[in-house]
């Protein structure tokens, strides 16, 4: 694929995928905690001093689910909720924190994107996984990398999701679309992942996921 094009495919991100992403054996003990992560303290170092939670990070993951539409492929958002007590009204992956019942984070995922959205298993096909991205809350997510089926019907659970959504591809994975931005939090600057798309606001946590798959994956 010429990435110039601007036409990003499904069967592209799967190759690129198998190639440069980790295994999805490697979902175990990627749920542990360690100290090569990425997360919200690559633009803010002084994070990465912080202690962590007590008890440990909270291992989570999300799906990054890539449709195969045409003539390019699609990635699957969420607004949250705006009720929610933790980051109402922004924009997410299908995901959360692991559960008991779930054998890895790859289960979490589905599960996370079954209960979120309606997206069936089997129609989810995880490709591998990006490192473990820690944030500030004292999570440690773990992306799967996934491409879905285009006959999907997918409905948000009220409780938990306010509108389901899909962006390009190739929009997300074009480093000219990846801005930094700041704000001021708990008395201090705080750097940013950005990636204004329309009406959709893109940042943080899912911003910076963005961009760690668009540097493993798709930077040249």
């Amino acid at each position: 694929m010429d990435i110039k094009s601007g036409t990003f495919t499904a069967e592209d991100f799967r190759r690129r995928a198998e190639r440069f992403s980790l295994p999805l054996t490697a979902a175990k003990k990627l749920a542990e905690d360690g100290d090569a992560l990425r997360g919200d303290h690559d633009l803010n170092p002084d994070l990465a001093q912080s202690p962590p939670p007590y008890g440990g990070l909270r291992p989570a993951s999300v799906l990054i689910g890539v449709v195969d539409r045409e003539p390019g492929a699609t990635v699957i958002l969420t607004l949250r909720a705006p009720h929610l007590s933790a980051h109402a009204g922004q924009i997410a992956f299908p995901g959360g924190r692991c559960e008991d019942g779930d054998v890895t984070l790859i289960d979490t995922a589905l599960r996370e994107a079954y209960e979120e959205i309606g997206l069936e298993p089997e129609r989810v096909t995880p490709i591998g996984l990006l490192e473990p991205y820690k944030t500030r809350t004292g999570y440690r997510i773990v992306p799967v990398l996934s491409i879905v089926s285009e006959n999907i019907a997918l409905h948000a659970d009220e409780e938990e999701v306010a509108e389901v959504f899909e962006v390009p591809l190739a929009f997300l994975m074009t480093e000219a679309n990846h801005q930094r931005h700041s704000l001021e939090w708990e008395g201090r600057r705080r750097q940013f992942y950005a990636m204004p798309y329309g009406e959709r606001y893109i940042w943080g946590a899912t911003a910076g996921i963005l961009r760690i798959m668009y540097e493993r994956l798709f930077a040249e």
